[in-house]
């Protein structure tokens, strides 16, 4: 049996399943996909796979209303591994931190490197390694990010961040609290992502297309991405930076200000 994960529109899949032509025929209401290759445990197997998703439910659920009552509002900022959220976080908390009281929730698998990097730059941080009592997990979901926010002032806060785990399947398929996604995207990548990895360029708001500084040296046609983009996305907003350069840095900026406006 493999790590199972939710898609956004709630079907299921594990890291050891690729075989996504679903048979609703004897699933519950909330569909965890076709395990009718599993005669003997695929009964079982719906029972324990809905049980996961009411319980990281629930707990985004109390997330979110702790949220709610602290003022804060949230951003689930994701990406594949090496894309470039922790320089964009740098930049971005030298740009708003004096104004702005920031908390960032930094998940890792292991080390504190990431989290080293932000320190002392105005934003309280707290660290959350899947490795650590989690089992290693390549996300973060509900429960993970609530062991995370003990260590928050959330009351003190306008905006928090939270700097998921490096990958472009699984953090789009679990729900923290958040009040709106958002991704990280290098143009070294490819312009094919959106149509491979569907389930994470659907779930975002707003896709922030990084390392543009380094266009002109690679075989990359940014149309092309766009239009693969909005073939699985058409209502996310784009915005073209580089965390080296600081292009396109305030308009990332002003779009967060518009999030955390929007719980004012």
């Amino acid at each position: 049996m493999g790590r199972f994960h939710p898609h956004s529109d709630g079907t299921m899949h594990d890291h050891d399943h690729h075989d996504h032509d679903h048979d609703d025929e004897g699933l519950t209401a909330r569909d965890v996909g076709d395990h009718s290759g599993y005669p003997e445990t695929g009964t079982a197997r719906v029972a324990v796979l809905e049980d996961i998703l009411s319980e990281n439910d629930q707990v985004a659920d109390a997330n979110q209303k702790d949220f709610a009552e602290a003022g804060v509002r949230v951003v689930n900022i994701m990406s594949s591994p090496g894309a470039g959220k922790t320089a964009l976080l740098k930049r971005t908390l030298a740009a708003l931190a004096a104004g702005t009281r920031i908390g960032i929730l930094e998940g890792d698998i292991a080390t504190s490197i990431d989290a080293d990097q932000l320190d002392g730059y105005g934003a309280v941080v707290s660290l959350v390694n899947t490795s650590a009592g989690f089992g290693g997990e390549c996300h973060l979901d509900a429960v993970m990010v609530r062991s995370g926010l003990s260590r928050l002032p959330l009351p003190e806060l306008d905006l928090l961040l939270i700097e998921n785990v490096g990958n472009l399947v699984c953090p789009a398929e679990f729900r923290v609290g958040e009040h709106a996604k958002a991704m990280v995207y290098s143009v070294t990548e490819g312009e094919e992502k959106p149509l491979k990895y569907p389930v994470m360029f659907r779930a975002v708001d707003v896709v922030v297309i990084n390392k543009v500084d380094l266009l002109p040296y690679l075989d990359f046609d940014l149309d092309k991405f766009l239009a693969n983009l909005r073939a699985v996305n058409p209502q996310a907003t784009t915005i073209r930076a580089s965390a080296r350069t600081g292009e396109g840095v305030e308009e990332w900026c002003s779009w967060l200000l518009g999030q955390a406006a929007a719980g004012a």
